[in-house]
């Protein structure tokens, strides 16, 4: 399970909290590295809320804007948590004031049950490293403490000095959005689909993908029902969003000749394989043992965490919930996602039996 250490959790807060000369002076040096906002969600709103409540909303100096915050001048420290509120799209600049978003508006004042929510969700997607990480592992558990580490300091370029006060702001503002479930042995993203609570695509990092004729994805999966149907309902249509040709055994391999050797056949020709873990069928285990003892970049997703073998927790896993209404268009965006990155980078995707021994 992912543990923040109790040390990792000060360093947030030195930097919105401190107002001793070294705080100011640590904030100057770090902040010309970090693109993440160095502040959490909840404690960027602390100047926009304090122009609503001291000048009407109306736009302000940020001279005033720090004196409305119990500051006496605007220093290293404030110019830091300004830019925080900026970074969450709660301030704007506009001329030489600064002006309160509707997103920070609907945060602290709701009008309805779920303003705050989705504009803290709103302002952490749209938040530089904090939503590319989030859209990264959505519908996911995240990865042990060193993977994850390691992942954000390859994958994302955040320093890894940096990266503990980066976790610490991460998971604290992925709580206050309710985007994170702590409730099982691992922690998981909340997977809030594509869409914002505007309305409007979520911002996201990764380029389309286009159609590479030839490319295939193998999918290996139950063929009964229920989950059988998800073939033609989810990951058909989710590989062609990747811009893969999707193909099973039972459909598209079948013909004469030995039943496995046409899925060995179609395991060695895909780019990318799919496993739906789901009910531990021996098939499809037996199809991955073959994938893996071969090394091919496989997304593995299932519905239950405890169907997922222990030795393969350390992959990525895409776990969905059918309870939710919207869990099939999810789920093949997600998929659509993990199959684009995966071409990117085969090698996340890939259970290599030389680190396991």
């Amino acid at each position: 399970m992912l543990h923040i250490p109790e040390h990792w959790s000060k360093m947030s807060d030195s930097t919105a909290e401190d107002s001793g000369g070294g705080a100011e002076s640590k904030s100057k040096t770090n902040s010309t590295l970090a693109k993440f906002p160095r502040h959490t969600v909840e404690q960027a709103l602390r100047i926009p809320e304090a122009i609503l409540q001291q000048n009407a909303g109306n736009p302000a100096t940020p001279a005033e804007a720090v004196q409305y915050s119990g500051g006496t001048k605007v220093s290293g420290r404030w110019n830091v948590e300004i830019s925080s509120a900026k970074k969450y799209g709660f301030l704007k600049t506009e001329g030489k004031t600064l002006v309160v978003e509707e997103r920070a508006r609907k945060a602290i004042s709701p009008q309805s049950e779920n303003d705050r929510r989705d504009a803290l969700r709103d302002a952490v997607l749209s938040a530089p490293d904090l939503g590319e990480v989030y859209k990264y592992y959505r519908g996911e558990a995240l990865p042990d403490e060193p993977f994850l580490a390691n992942a954000l300091t390859d994958r994302f370029g955040i320093p890894a000095d940096q990266v503990p006060e980066f976790l610490d702001i991460f998971m604290k503002s992925m709580r206050s959005a309710n985007l994170i479930d702590e409730s099982g042995a691992q922690v998981r993203l909340l997977d809030a689909g594509r869409e914002t609570s505007s309305g409007t695509p979520a911002p996201t990092s990764k380029k389309p993908t286009r159609t590479t004729t030839g490319a295939t994805c193998f999918v290996m999966q139950p063929f009964a029902a229920p989950l059988g149907g998800y073939y033609d309902l989810i990951f058909r249509p989710a590989i062609e969003q990747a811009g893969l040709t999707p193909v099973r055994a039972d459909a598209e391999i079948f013909g004469t000749g030995k039943i496995i050797d046409q899925i060995w056949r179609g395991i060695q020709d895909a780019e990318i394989l799919l496993a739906e873990l789901t009910t531990k069928n021996p098939n499809v285990f037996y199809e991955l043992g073959l994938a893996h003892a071969i090394e091919k970049p496989v997304i593995l997703i299932s519905s239950n965490e405890d169907d997922v073998p222990f030795d393969l927790r350390h992959i990525r896993v895409i776990l969905y919930d059918r309870t939710d209404p919207f869990w099939g268009q999810k789920l093949i965006d997600n998929i659509a996602d993990k199959i684009t990155s995966a071409r990117e980078r085969p090698e996340e995707a890939i259970f290599r039996l030389a680190d396991r021994t």
